[in-house]
């Protein structure tokens, strides 16, 4: 049996054990990103040794691709505009200050921690390792104790920031001689990657989004192919930025915009079905591409990264966790009337997931001859490894924790700050459906 069959029964034995196991273990620490990351190091380099890197590359690069297109176009698709207007000052402060903040604080610090780098090596570290990823620590953010307001920010947070960080990833990266967007320049890099991949994303999705609500307007089309039309559209927004050498993600988050646009404001006529029904085939397969995602990540970055530790990765690492993603939390939120407590809570669940792996491993695979880009690759998958386990390790007992103050809080002063109301936002269900227990 060859190498390949040899990957794909061990990814497909994993995941089917998960299912088995699915309910019973979305109540403990145990999560499901700790699981697959830790099949993925076992049946690793570092471990069994069963995925061949030199020959599975093109396939993993493939699969990390698509799962993150996916991701952005349905997290854009369903963010609506109340979301960042009612009730809306938590996510607002932590995208238009807390992020840019942590961009620069992990830029910073990684100054004295991890020489050999460049000056805009250092900053794509830091901006590689700004976007959080809810589905981590998900019992924070979907505990029914923990108050709406803390949940509804931090998830349209975390669905918006992996977008907003590709701009500054984007320009650093074309900033780093020898890298594919350093040969087109800068100039090239703003028309390309930045102007023409989002025009691109707004006409493919919005001329999408136009055209499925035509098709239900006069009955041609069913409600599974519905399903199929935002696949072909988030696809064909990527596809479209990658060959015009722009940006396929840059296309395919601002495609999800303009695509949930059109659902919510071309009405048909007939019972309307919200964007984030129609969104759920494709927002289920991205779940499943994250596991499958995280997996890879274990076995190609994260176990070969064990083998090459050194104090300085390490440290930054659980700096990146603690001081860079909390100060500049704390920072944003001076001035919002949230006690301590809540502060904390925001700042420490800040995960770091599927956008860092996937930006990660890019670097590493398309700038190989660029000197520092292993170190960086390094500090990425620790980084985001830790994560997975303090991160999914904590969400359980600190959101039971935090929730049980709250209500105390509540219960002996009223008129609190973090009961302010915020609209009814639907959860994502990327790795929700699959952590979710059955009713």
């Amino acid at each position: 049996m060859s190498g390949a069959a040899w990957t794909g029964v061990a990814v497909a034995g994993v995941t089917a054990a998960y299912a088995l196991f699915s309910r019973r273990l979305s109540s403990t620490p145990l999560s499901s990103a700790i699981v697959f990351v830790g099949s993925g190091i076992l049946i690793g380099p570092a471990g069994l040794d069963i995925i061949d890197l030199e020959h599975d590359t093109a396939p993993i690069i493939t699969l990390l691709e698509a799962a993150l297109t996916l991701v952005l176009f349905t997290d854009a698709m369903t963010v609506r505009r109340r979301d960042l207007a009612a009730g809306g000052f938590l996510p607002g402060r932590l995208l238009d200050i807390g992020l840019p903040l942590s961009i620069g604080a992990g830029w910073l610090l990684a100054w004295p921690l991890l020489p050999g780098l460049t000056l805009w090596e250092l900053a794509l570290v830091g901006a590689i390792l700004a976007p959080t990823d809810a589905a981590l620590g998900k019992t924070a953010i979907s505990h029914p104790r923990v108050p709406a307001l803390v949940r509804h920010g931090l998830n349209v947070e975390s669905g918006l920031n992996d977008g907003m960080v590709l701009p500054f990833f984007v320009v650093f990266l074309a900033a780093i001689p020898g890298t594919l967007y350093a040969e087109e320049g800068a100039g090239g890099v703003f028309w390309r990657a930045l102007v023409l991949s989002t025009a691109l994303g707004l006409l493919v999705g919005g001329l999408g989004g136009r055209l499925l609500q035509w098709s239900r307007a006069r009955g041609w089309v069913t409600r599974e192919w519905r399903q199929v039309h935002v696949l072909a559209v988030a696809v064909a927004a990527y596809g479209l930025g990658v060959v015009t050498d722009g940006s396929g993600f840059i296309a395919a988050w601002v495609a999800g915009f303009a695509f949930g646009f059109a659902l919510r404001h071309h009405r048909t006529g007939r019972e309307e079905e919200s964007p984030d029904r129609t969104a759920e085939f494709a927002e289920n397969l991205g779940g499943l591409l994250a596991s499958l995602s995280l997996l890879v990540f274990g076995a190609v970055l994260l176990g070969p990264a064990l083998e090459h530790l050194s104090w300085r990765i390490v440290l930054y690492a659980l700096l990146s966790l603690t001081v860079v993603r909390m100060v500049p939390v704390a920072l944003s939120l001076v001035g919002s009337g949230l006690l301590a407590p809540t502060v904390a809570y925001i700042g420490w669940f800040g995960p770091r997931g599927l956008a860092s792996v996937v930006l990660g491993l890019l670097v590493v695979e398309e700038s190989a001859h660029v000197p520092g880009v292993e170190l960086l690759g390094r500090v990425v998958a620790v980084t985001v490894g830790l994560s997975v386990l303090l991160h999914g390790a904590s969400a359980v007992a600190l959101a039971e924790r935090y929730g049980r103050w709250y209500e105390q809080a509540t219960a002996v002063t009223r008129g609190l700050r973090e009961e302010a109301p915020v609209p009814e936002s639907p959860g994502r269900r990327r790795l929700g459906s699959l952590d979710r227990p059955e009713k």
